[in-house]
């Protein structure tokens, strides 16, 4: 249940508040005017959907770039215990460090912050691995373990600027903007058309500015969420676990 509420936080405690004051002062002070609302959708839908289907799209890049990385290490790890003369020691190391390079870049992923080394240096101890190990490794097999590895690369670089890199910064503080002055634009308009006559067209006004601002800014929160897939705090967040190279089940 926590996970449901996930979509609330600071953001929607301003906007509710934001939601009784505006339409209090204008009912107040008798403030009315008649907007066209397509102006809405042009200043905060369009560019919300927009942010959430390049969220989406992030997250379901994230997912294909996992698999691939797995499938890598797997098909490495199979490499390393199968046809060679490695004694079970070595096999028990090479594993170590498959493992060490999978656990390690799923917290990476896990954590907000960028550094990279530790990353590095696992996949450059695996590289020593191999070449101290040459001998017992045949030509063929070194080329199919730096093959998969080259996936195993591309997979980590890919996933590592779906980390950094978000979408539009700018795109996301406009759009965050233009729904805290929502109720500002629309509760005149509202007024405009429910009338001041009935003291109950007061609070048909505030419960939808209310539920309006609450559905934009939970739209909001859900991008923002979907915007870093990897930190498992969102019920559409990446289940990293899935895709360790020793996983449990799914």
């Amino acid at each position: 249940m926590k996970s449901y509420f996930s979509i609330i936080n600071q953001r929607t405690l301003i906007t509710l508040i934001i939601s009784v004051i505006v339409p209090f002062v204008f009912y107040e002070f008798e403030i009315i005017y008649n907007v066209d609302l397509t102006l809405i959708s042009i200043a905060i839908i369009f560019p919300l959907v927009f942010t959430i289907r390049g969220a989406f799209r992030r997250r379901e890049k994230g997912m294909e770039h996992l698999s691939r990385l797995r499938s890598g290490l797997k098909v490495i790890h199979y490499l390393l215990n199968d046809g060679n003369k490695m004694s079970d020691d070595l096999k028990a190391e090479g594993n170590k460090i498959l493992e060490s390079i999978c656990d390690n870049f799923m917290d990476y992923l896990k954590s907000p912050h960028e550094d990279t080394r530790q990353i590095d240096a696992d996949l450059n101890d695996f590289y020593e691995y191999i070449q101290r190990n040459v001998e017992y490794l045949s030509g063929g097999t070194r080329q199919k373990i730096y093959r998969f590895l080259r996936d195993v690369h591309e997979g980590q670089e890919n996933l590592i600027a779906i980390h950094t890199h978000r979408t539009p910064i700018s795109l996301k503080a406009y759009c965050l903007i233009f729904i805290y002055i929502f109720p500002l634009i629309y509760t005149p308009t509202l007024i405009n058309k429910i009338g001041f006559e009935k003291s109950e067209s007061e609070w048909i006004t505030f419960f939808v500015v209310i539920i309006s601002e609450f559905i934009l800014i939970s739209l909001y929160n859900i991008q923002d969420h979907m915007e870093h897939p990897f930190d498992e705090e969102g019920l559409d967040d990446i289940k990293l676990s899935n895709f360790k190279i020793n996983r449990t089940g799914i």
